[in-house]
């Protein structure tokens, strides 16, 4: 298992920095979020600082910019990464994405397939006409002059609910976790989820539902052959070729059980699990000598994503629902999201977030081996002030070079 990191920075001048030491410090993919910034616009900054690890976006939001430009910035920032970028997408929640950036978000799984299948045209040089369920455009006499760096690009898909993890099992090259991931929800929800993916007539009959994501919170070229359609004729398989300048997983690491290894070549910043797919998942990692500290700095997180109703059944699974519908009451008693730490107890850090000493953290780290191929480590920064997010963040990159 690989570990990647998440970098902060309270301006781009420090996220670049603590890229560039994260890198330094052994980690070999750096992933940059899209919220308060643009996912891509930070890769970019991060790429001129960084010389071996691959750069991630973690994920960027798949329906608020056109399958077109998502493919053109894909393009571009594996330029910029000399062919080390992964393309991590997310749907978002639909009132993310109707309120905040007025685009429609129905049927986020098919329209999140058919969004894959687009950009993967672009990159190859085959730019379709789109006659798809949800997107619909001609690109026809579309021309990109310009020389690139690889055939294919990687793919990852963020999920959370089954649809969109079995999506990704079915057409990605990545799985990313949510911010919250305990190693029980990766073996007994996420992998059955990846494989049932390979299952035949697996279909999309139940994409009606909105997928838990980041919740915005009431209140608060060339000319494309007549067979190349979207939805009728290009492929879902068209993925990364083997990652160019990558470090590769371990030559016993095998490509899921009925997915033939040229269909899903290595995308470099990740090798493939059991599933087919490299499974990234995500630890909130706090980091202190007295661990009732370190499980303090971790709640703002908690909270702030327990505020959020639609992950009531990933709370639930963990033995979290009364807990859970506290924070959610706190919230709707005027409580703000990121201000929420005081209503969550020990026992959901415990069970959802890495928070302790630099050895319980790293034991908690371990857990993961053998269910994923990837960690990416984030420190808390929700309620917190910015020096003390820095010191977080310098104690996860201490403990990355121990680890690696």
């Amino acid at each position: 298992m690989r570990i990647t990191y998440g970098p902060w920075g309270e301006t781009l001048a420090e996220l670049t920095g603590a890229a560039r030491a994260a890198e330094e410090a052994g980690a070999e993919v750096v992933w940059l979020p899209e919220l308060h910034r643009s996912a891509t616009v930070t890769a970019a900054a991060v790429a001129p600082v960084l010389s071996r690890a691959g750069v991630g976006t973690a994920v960027a939001l798949a329906f608020t910019r056109s399958p077109l430009t998502l493919a053109l910035e894909a393009l571009d920032l594996d330029e910029l990464t000399g062919g080390r970028f992964v393309l991590g997408l997310g749907v978002g929640a639909r009132r993310l994405n109707e309120r905040w950036h007025q685009v429609t978000a129905d049927r986020p799984v098919t329209r999140l397939r058919e969004t894959v299948e687009i950009i993967r045209a672009v990159v190859a040089g085959t730019p379709p006409v789109v006659e798809g369920e949800t997107r619909r455009a001609d690109l026809r006499g579309f021309r990109r002059p310009h020389r690139q760096v690889r055939a294919a690009i990687p793919i990852y898909l963020a999920a959370v609910g089954p649809q969109l993890t079995r999506l990704a099992g079915r057409i990605a090259d990545g799985w990313i976790s949510h911010e919250l991931c305990s190693p029980a929800y990766v073996r007994e929800r996420v992998l059955p989820n990846l494989r049932q993916a390979k299952a035949p007539d697996h279909g999309e009959s139940a994409d009606s539902g909105e997928e838990p994501g980041v919740r915005a919170r009431a209140g608060a070229g060339a000319d494309v052959p007549p067979d190349v359609r979207v939805g009728a004729g290009v492929s879902p398989d068209v993925r990364a070729d083997p990652g160019v300048g990558f470090h590769t997983g371990p030559p016993d690491v095998r490509v899921g059980a009925g997915v033939s290894p040229d269909v899903r070549a290595d995308p470099g910043v990740g090798f493939h699990a059991e599933p087919g797919v490299d499974v990234v998942v995500s630890g909130c990692c706090a980091i202190d000598a007295d661990p009732a500290e370190a499980r303090r700095q971790a709640k703002g997180v908690l909270g702030f994503y327990a505020s959020v109703a639609t992950y009531r059944d990933f709370f639930a699974f963990h033995g979290l629902a009364e807990e859970q519908e506290a924070v959610i009451e706190a919230f709707r008693s005027g409580t703000p999201a990121d201000g929420l730490a005081a209503a969550v107890p020990d026992r959901m850090v415990e069970r959802l977030a890495l928070a302790g000493t630099p050895a319980q953290v790293a034991a908690g780290i371990d857990a993961y081996r053998g269910l994923a191929t990837t960690i990416k480590l984030t420190p808390p920064v929700y309620g917190r002030p910015p020096e003390a997010v820095r010191e977080s963040q310098a104690r996860i990159i201490a403990l990355i070079k121990e680890l690696t």
